[in-house]
């Protein structure tokens, strides 16, 4: 039986932290050697006057920067509303992208005050086991 970790390599990430008002992204994917990623994002705990955006963007290069044709992002996380301790999955297929772009990355901006958050994201694709692709980072495989 194939396990999940064989199927799913942990290709991207910002890392957990406190993170102040600016735009911040994750490594470039290489969607070549993927059919499919998800960005999973998580905040922790949000100032009242915070907001979290987080999107998908694609390039020929690995600093992508242009946004998909179909926005690819999530509804913004708030301070304000009842966001704390909430996560959101966005997830991308090789085929959605501009046939021309080979490169994809997440995009998160945090506005007005800090935010805990993170992001990771897990592609799934033709290469097994897809572990052998998990970032440099990744410190463990239990299985």
């Amino acid at each position: 039986m194939e396990m999940l970790t064989e199927k799913l390599a942990l290709v991207a990430a910002i890392d957990p932290d406190s993170y102040t008002a600016n735009t911040y992204y994750t490594d470039a994917i290489d969607m070549k050697y993927w059919e499919r990623v998800v960005f999973v994002v998580a905040v922790g705990d949000m100032a009242a006057t915070a907001t979290v955006d987080f999107s998908a963007v694609e390039g020929t290069t690995t600093t992508p920067t242009t946004a998909f044709a179909t926005a690819k992002e999530i509804t913004q996380l708030t301070g304000a509303g009842t966001d704390d301790d909430k996560q959101a999955l966005l997830e991308i297929r090789a085929e959605e992208m501009d046939p021309a772009n080979r490169y994809v990355r997440g995009k998160l901006v945090t506005a007005t005050d800090a935010s805990d958050v993170c992001v990771v994201a897990l592609a799934e694709g033709w290469h097994k086991p897809a572990s052998d692709f998990d970032l440099a980072s990744v410190d463990e495989i239990v299985a």
